[in-house]
C-alpha cells in the first residue's frame, strides 16, 4: 500500500508538534488522498510537503486558545491576514492581506466544507464573503494559500485563499454559554452520536450582541449545522445540511468632523435606521473512493441566499429625504467539484498528476438598489435579474526529478457566462468571456533542513455581470458608460524558504510581486467597489512559529507591502486603503488539567487614503488575552479580555466627501469605524 503522510503546520502556518495526518479527500472537502498516519514532528514542519513558502494549514488545538472578539477572526490564523469590521457585526467582514482592503473579500477566496463562500455579482461589493454562518468550535483545520500559483482555486484567489473544514466527529458532546458586556450572550450545543455505523455531526449556535455603539446592535444570529459522514478514508460519502440568519443595525462609519464638533460622540451614528438582515442555507453531498489507479472525490451543493442591507455614507446630499440606500441580493447558487488524483512513475522518479472540473451558477433575482427614507422605498434606482455561469477545469503535474528538486507544473481554464435582465432594458445583455492561467513552481531541498521555492502563476478575478452589460448609468437613465472588462488578470512571482534548522523552531520567509490588470475601488457614495487603475504590490513576509514544550505555542508574523498603481497618472500612484505594515504576535498554553489560555497582539499598520498620499490612517493595535482553568475533567470556565490597552484606533478608514444636516456642499473627510473599547466576557464550558 502507498502511504503519504502531510504534515500540518500551525498558528501563523509555520510548523505541527503531534498530530494525525488529515485526510482531506475523506471529509468533505477536496484535497489528496491519504492514509492516517501519525507523525511527530518537531523540526521537519512541511519541509518536501508544500507547493510554496505561504502556504499552510492550521489544526483545531491550535484554535482553542485564540482570544477572539468576531467570528471572522478565525481567519487571522492566515499569517499577515486582519479581519475588521466597519458596519453592523450581521454584515460581511473587511479583508486586509498583501497590500489590499479586500473589501468584504475581492481578491480573497473563501471556502467552508468545500463550499464558495464568495459571491459574485452580489448587491453590496463584488466578491462578497459572509462568514457569520461558520461555528468555530467545529472547525478541524483551516488551509490557506497565497499568490496564484495553484490550479485548484480560481475566481477571487488572486491574494489568497483559505478552506475550512468541520470535524466529522466530536470526542464529546459540548455545551457552551458565554455572557459579557454591552448584553453579549451566546449558546452553543454540539455532538456527534454514531448512527448507522456513521457519525452525525449536530450543532446549534446563538448569538445576542449590542455592541458599545450609542446605535444599540441588536446583533442576532443563529446558526446549525448537521453532517453524516459514512465510511473511512479510503472510500464513504457525507451528506450536509447547514443554516444561518440574523439581523442587525449599524451605526457605519462616520465623519471625522461631526465627532470634533461635538455632533456626535466617537461611538455615534448618523442614521439609526442602517441596518439589515440575512439568511445562508445549504444542502452538500460528497463522495470519494478509489477509481482504477488513483482516487476521486465529488461534490455537489446548492444554496439559498440573501442579503436585504440598508446604508448611509454620505447622508445629507439630498436635504429632504437623505441619503440612505437599500442593496438587495437573493440568489440561489447550484454547484460541483469533481478531482482526481492518480500517482504515477517517469524515469523512474515518483509523482503524481491531479485533474479537476468546477461548476458554478448563481441565479440573481433579484440584485437591487434603491433610495430609501428609514427604510422604506423612494425609488429604484436600478433591479436586475443575473444569471452567472461559470466552468472550470485544470490539470497539474508534481514530479520529484531528483531527492532535492522537485515541480509542480499546472493550467487552469476558467469560461464565464454573464446574462443581465435589468430594468433599465438598455443597460441588459449577455456577455461571455474566459481566461486560461498557467502555474509553475519549483522546490529546492530540503538541504540542512531548509527547503527554497520559486512560483510564478496568472490568477484572476471576475467583475459584477451588471458591469459588463452596462451602457447608460442607471442613475438618471442618460450618461454613457463603458462597460468593464469581465474577467480581470492577476500576474503573481514568488521566491521564499522554510527552514527547521533550529530545533523546536519553524521559520518562513517570501518576496513577492502581484500585478493586477485593474484594481478595485472603495466608492463612498454609492457604497460599493468600482473598477481602477492597474497596479503592482511588492511584499515581503517573514513568519515563525516555536513549540519549546508541547504544551506551549509562540509563533509571529510580519508583513510589509509597497502597493502602487502600474500607470502615471498626475493625481497620483498611492491605492487609497493599502495597508503597507501588518504584524501579530501570540502565546497559547494548553493543558488538560489545570490552566490554560492565550494571548494575542495584532498591528494594523497605516495606508494611503488618497493617491497622492496627503490624507492617511493611524495604525492600530490590539491586544486581547484569555485565560481559563479546567474544573473537572468535563468542566471550564474562561474569561477573555478584548481590547486590553484600550486602544482607540479604527477597525477600518476611509476619505470621501460627505454632506451633514445643514451643510451647504458635500466635505471631503476622513470617515471611520472605531475599534471596540475595552471589554471582559466569560465562558463556561461542559463536555459530557
Amino acid at each position: 500500500m502507498r502511504i503519504r503522510t502531510r504534515i500540518l503546520n500551525a498558528v501563523g502556518g509555520m510548523g505541527l508538534a503531534t498530530l494525525a495526518c488529515v485526510p482531506a479527500w475523506g471529509g468533505g472537502v477536496p484535497g489528496r488522498p491519504l492514509e492516517e498516519v501519525t507523525v511527530t514532528a518537531l523540526r521537519e514542519g512541511l519541509l518536501g510537503q508544500v507547493d510554496s513558502a505561504s502556504e499552510g494549514t492550521v489544526l483545531a488545538e491550535q484554535l482553542e486558545n485564540r482570544p477572539l472578539l468576531r467570528t471572522g477572526e478565525v481567519l487571522e490564523v492566515v499569517p499577515g491576514l486582519v479581519v475588521t469590521q466597519h458596519s453592523g457585526e450581521g454584515k460581511a467582514n473587511q479583508y486586509f492581506l498583501r497590500g489590499f482592503n479586500l473589501d468584504h473579500g475581492t481578491d480573497f477566496a473563501s471556502n467552508v466544507e468545500g463550499m464558495p463562500v464568495n459571491m459574485p455579482t452580489h448587491a453590496h461589493g463584488q466578491g462578497y464573503s459572509d462568514i457569520n454562518f461558520m461555528i468555530p468550535e467545529l472547525i478541524e483545520r483551516v488551509e490557506y494559500k497565497k499568490g496564484t500559483y495553484y490550479a485548484d482555486v480560481g475566481n477571487f484567489s488572486a491574494a489568497g485563499s483559505v478552506d475550512i473544514t468541520y470535524q466529522r466527529s466530536l470526542p464529546q458532546s459540548v455545551a457552551l454559554l458565554a455572557a459579557g458586556e454591552d448584553r453579549y450572550g451566546r449558546i452553543l450545543f454540539a455532538a456527534a452520536p454514531r448512527v448507522f455505523a456513521g457519525d452525525l455531526l449536530l450543532a446549534v449556535d446563538s448569538t445576542y450582541d449590542n455592541g458599545p455603539w450609542d446605535l444599540k446592535e441588536g446583533f442576532r444570529k443563529i446558526n446549525g449545522v448537521m453532517k453524516y459522514t459514512h465510511g473511512t478514508t479510503a472510500s464513504g460519502f457525507s451528506l450536509e445540511a447547514m443554516g444561518y440568519d440574523g439581523r442587525w443595525r449599524s451605526s457605519d462609519q462616520i465623519p471625522l468632523r461631526a465627532v470634533a464638533e461635538g455632533r456626535i460622540d466617537l461611538f455615534g451614528f448618523i442614521d439609526p435606521t442602517d441596518g439589515g438582515q440575512s439568511h445562508r442555507y445549504s444542502l452538500s453531498g460528497s463522495w470519494w473512493g478509489a477509481a482504477g489507479p488513483g482516487k476521486i472525490h465529488a461534490l455537489v451543493y446548492g444554496i439559498d441566499y440573501q442579503l436585504d442591507l440598508f446604508s448611509d455614507f454620505t447622508y445629507f446630499s439630498d436635504p429632504v429625504h437623505g441619503d440612505q440606500f437599500e442593496q438587495l441580493d437573493q440568489r440561489q447558487v447550484a454547484g460541483s467539484d469533481v478531482r482526481y488524483l492518480q500517482p504515477f512513475e517517469l524515469f523512474g522518479r515518483a509523482g503524481e498528476v491531479r485533474v479537476g472540473v468546477q461548476l458554478r451558477h448563481d441565479d440573481i433575482s433579484p440584485v437591487g438598489l434603491y433610495r430609501t427614507e428609514a427604510r422604506e422605498r423612494l425609488d429604484t434606482v436600478r433591479q436586475d435579474k443575473v444569471q452567472q455561469s461559470s466552468y472550470s477545469a485544470y490539470l497539474s503535474q508534481h514530479a520529484s526529478w531528483t531527492p532535492w528538486w522537485r515541480t509542480e507544473l499546472g493550467v487552469r481554464a476558467d469560461e464565464f457566462n454573464f446574462r443581465v435582465a435589468s430594468s433599465l432594458p438598455i443597460n441588459s445583455g449577455t456577455v461571455n468571456d474566459h481566461i486560461v492561467s498557467p502555474k509553475f513552481t519549483m522546490a529546492f531541498g530540503p538541504w540542512r533542513e531548509t527547503e527554497y521555492f520559486i512560483n510564478w502563476g496568472r490568477g484572476f478575478h471576475s467583475n459584477d455581470a451588471r458591469g459588463t452589460t452596462i451602457k447608460v448609468d442607471p442613475a438618471d437613465g442618460v450618461t454613457p458608460v463603458d462597460p468593464v472588462t469581465p474577467l480581470v488578470r492577476a500576474v503573481g512571482e514568488e521566491i521564499g524558504l522554510r527552514t527547521a534548522i533550529v530545533p523546536h523552531l519553524q521559520l518562513a520567509a517570501s518576496l513577492w510581486t502581484l500585478k493586477l490588470d485593474s484594481e478595485l475601488l472603495f466608492s463612498g457614495d454609492g457604497g460599493t467597489t468600482t473598477p481602477s487603475r492597474a497596479s503592482r504590490r511588492t511584499g515581503v513576509e517573514l513568519s515563525a512559529y516555536y513549540r519549546p514544550l508541547e504544551s506551549w505555542i509562540i509563533d509571529a508574523d510580519l508583513a510589509w507591502t509597497r502597493p502602487r498603481f502600474a500607470d502615471h497618472d498626475p493625481v497620483g500612484d498611492r491605492i487609497p486603503n493599502a495597508v503597507e505594515r501588518v504584524a501579530s504576535v501570540g502565546i497559547a498554553h494548553q493543558h488538560s488539567r489545570g490552566w490554560f489560555g492565550g494571548a494575542r497582539l495584532r498591528y494594523l499598520g497605516t495606508a494611503a487614503l488618497i493617491e497622492d498620499n496627503s490624507v492617511r490612517s493611524r495604525p492600530t493595535t490590539l491586544v486581547n488575552v484569555d485565560a481559563g482553568y479546567h474544573i473537572t475533567s468535563t468542566l471550564s470556565a474562561s474569561v477573555t479580555l478584548l481590547n486590553a490597552f484600550n486602544d482607540r484606533g479604527n477597525d477600518i478608514t476611509y476619505y470621501y466627501a460627505s454632506q451633514l444636516r445643514g451643510e451647504g456642499a458635500p466635505v471631503n473627510d476622513i470617515h471611520s469605524h472605531p475599534v471596540e473599547p475595552r471589554s471582559v466576557r466569560a465562558m463556561l464550558t461542559a463536555r459530557f
